[in-house]
């Protein structure tokens, strides 16, 4: 079965966007980003802004995120998947990245949430942003701890040097 993404989450001030890879299938229930209680996404984005993101409305999570300057979405518009696993996905379509600059003129910076969306990092890194493949903040990514996904989350924020260079 063909399952539909959902559109990205982002203004005009979006410097930043988290792109996932694609809505699991609690999310796609629920019509959120990130709403399976397992996925440590909005505890460690949290983490990383200094705010309780896991503790709010989900309303309140977006409205917060859009403050800081983050934007969400994910790499691929389509799929066909059965289960919620990347390892499952089928003849998938990507998002419209080229729309990026028109959508989102003052994004500087894509972090990828885990290796399946950080596999297109290198055509945004093409078109002259900075870059950050994140840990999976997934339930099924258990090879690591949340304090060590943490670690790397925290830079979703940071614009070092090299993420200069990268933005021209």
């Amino acid at each position: 079965m063909k399952l539909a993404g959902f559109p990205p989450i982002g203004d005009a001030r979006t410097h930043t966007l988290i792109l996932g890879s694609f809505p699991g299938v609690a999310s796609l229930v629920a019509t959120q980003y990130y709403a399976h209680p397992r996925n440590q996404f909005w505890r460690l984005v949290g983490a990383a802004i200094g705010e309780p993101l896991h503790e709010m409305a989900y309303d309140a999570r977006i409205e917060r995120l859009l403050e800081h300057g983050i934007g969400l979405w994910d790499v691929l518009a389509a799929c066909e998947r059965e289960g919620s696993l990347d390892t499952a996905i089928r003849h998938a379509s990507p998002n419209d990245f080229a729309a990026f600059h028109t959508r989102f003129p003052m994004l500087r910076k894509v972090c990828f949430n885990g290796k399946t969306s950080g596999k297109f990092a290198p055509v945004l890194a093409a078109a002259g942003y900075a870059t950050l493949i994140l840990p999976s903040s997934s339930a099924a990514n258990a090879i690591l701890s949340f304090d060590q996904k943490l670690r790397v989350w925290r830079d979703i924020l940071t614009h070092d040097e090299s993420d200069q260079a990268r933005i021209g």
